[in-house]
């Protein structure tokens, strides 16, 4: 994609000073390869940050490419293991012993042929998260600068956390610098000097997060089958290649009848992960989002048959539908939970911007958060959040002005009281939305986070051996 899209969106200073980067990348990185891998092709938030970067690195002319590491159900079962633990969480309360290790180094191994017969020496390797930190150090040796992108943290380090770090430091040991979201997530015992702290971002122009015409995101919805159908055709949109598509898929829903037309809607959007507490979000709304406010609640996560990487997902997903059927049926007659088709990673984000734009509120509950980047894609398109006070959702929302922060995520009742707040106040809600919107504008977009990966590329840069 074009730098050129991004000038509408940009004061003409910060494009600018974009542009003048991406002229000195394509002069550092001529002739080399900026590798990124990661453990899966479809949700998830470093899905969501890959997209867009790689593409506008291509588009400034820096040969930036994206490979999957392929896994087993034991490698992932062990990795959302570590991942839940990098966040103080047991999950499933297995052991990161000798075995989990094997199992771990196991797929690693059976991957690192094919990655290593295309790295050469000088190139840039980005290692995104546990899943594939293993290859770093083989990495490393064949003569590529890697970088681990650690997209997970906790505020305080626990002896959870502890027992992760100690699982994964001697992969990441190797790198030439580790990148964390936030100061706080930074692993003890690090050089300092191997450290860089860069805030994630998001795509304005993306589908996920492009301006809607008037219309568009409530024919959307029903076409997608998460608004009553007027028997309107399938919705159009615009892929990022400029390239036509349409909303042809349904969600899979769990409801009792469609949300009724011009109903309040109260929108998280989340992976079906335990950490995002699905079930403390119905059971929130449930017993303290009253009746009379009209408004129902739509939970949105992936399908979870399409989710490589999350072996819990079909759990959680269970556990919520079982909660809300066991409900009353007056707080359960409101209560909606959407599973999103993402065969086509363009129309699943032209479905999530358009719940998103339609929503009274935004939710983002989660105990835990790397950095939540759900919260300034609501932000963005000017809406009121309300979020738990946890990882980087501390640096997006300022408490009170662009959103509100939950200083206890189980806190139920002070959820519900949050919501049912810019539920009866329309005006202090649309204030908030909009000084949102200027927040994101001036630190949570992409251009900020190309440019920080480029400061960070140069600090590490020694001659390149020939092959």
């Amino acid at each position: 994609m074009s730098p050129e899209r991004l000038r509408p969106v940009l004061a003409a200073a910060r494009f600018e000073s974009f542009l003048e980067g991406a002229r000195e990348a394509r002069a550092l990185l001529d002739g080399r390869v900026v590798w990124n891998v990661n453990s899966t092709a479809n949700g998830g938030g470093v899905v969501e940050l890959l997209r867009p970067m790689i593409a506008y690195a291509r588009g400034a002319g820096v040969d930036a490419r994206w490979v999957v590491l392929r896994g087993t159900p034991g490698f992932f079962a062990v990795t959302k293991r570590i991942h839940n633990r990098l966040h103080g969480n047991r999950g499933d309360g297995g052991s990161l012993d000798d075995y989990a290790r094997a199992v771990y180094e196991g797929v690693i191994a059976d991957n690192l042929p094919a990655l290593l017969e295309r790295v050469r020496p000088g190139d840039v390797v980005l290692v995104h998260d546990p899943q594939p930190a293993g290859m770093i150090p083989a990495l490393a040796d064949a003569g590529a600068i890697v970088i681990w992108r650690c997209h997970v943290g906790i505020d305080v380090p626990t002896p959870l956390a502890r027992e992760a770090w100690s699982f994964l430091r001697p992969y990441v040991a190797p790198a030439r610098a580790c990148v964390f979201s936030r100061e706080a997530f930074v692993w003890e015992g690090f050089d300092g000097q191997r450290i860089a702290v860069i805030a994630p971002s998001i795509d304005p122009l993306a589908p996920k997060n492009e301006q809607l015409g008037p219309g568009v995101a409530t024919a959307i919805l029903r076409t997608a089958g998460l608004l009553a159908s007027d028997g309107t055709a399938p919705t159009t949109f615009v892929r990022e290649d400029g390239t036509p598509g349409r909303v042809e898929r349904h969600a899979d829903l769990v409801e009792d009848a469609p949300v009724p037309e011009g109903a309040p809607l109260v929108v998280q959007v989340s992976r079906w992960d335990a950490l995002k507490d699905p079930i403390g979000v119905i059971r929130g709304f449930a017993e303290h989002v009253p009746a009379e406010s009209g408004a129902h609640l739509v939970y949105a996560g992936p399908s979870v048959q399409a989710v490589d990487d999350d072996p819990e997902g079909a759990r959680v997903l269970r556990e919520a539908i079982g909660l809300r059927a066991a409900l009353p049926p007056e707080p359960r007659s409101r209560i909606h939970l959407a599973s999103l088709p993402i065969d086509d990673a363009a129309e699943n984000a032209i479905i999530v911007n358009a719940l998103q734009r339609t929503a009274s509120v935004v939710v983002q509950k989660s105990l835990a958060e790397g950095f939540g980047l759900t919260v300034a894609e609501a932000m963005w398109k000017a809406r009121p959040v309300v979020a738990s006070r946890i990882g980087g959702i501390q640096e997006q929302i300022v408490d009170g002005v662009t959103g509100l922060q939950l200083a206890d995520p189980r806190d139920l009742a002070g959820f519900g009281a949050a919501v049912t707040r810019l539920l009866a106040d329309p005006a202090e809600a649309e204030r908030m939305g909009i000084r949102a919107q200027e927040h994101v504008r001036d630190r949570f977009l992409n251009v900020r986070n190309l440019l920080d990966y480029l400061t960070l590329i140069k600090g590490l840069e020694t001659p390149v051996r020939s092959p």
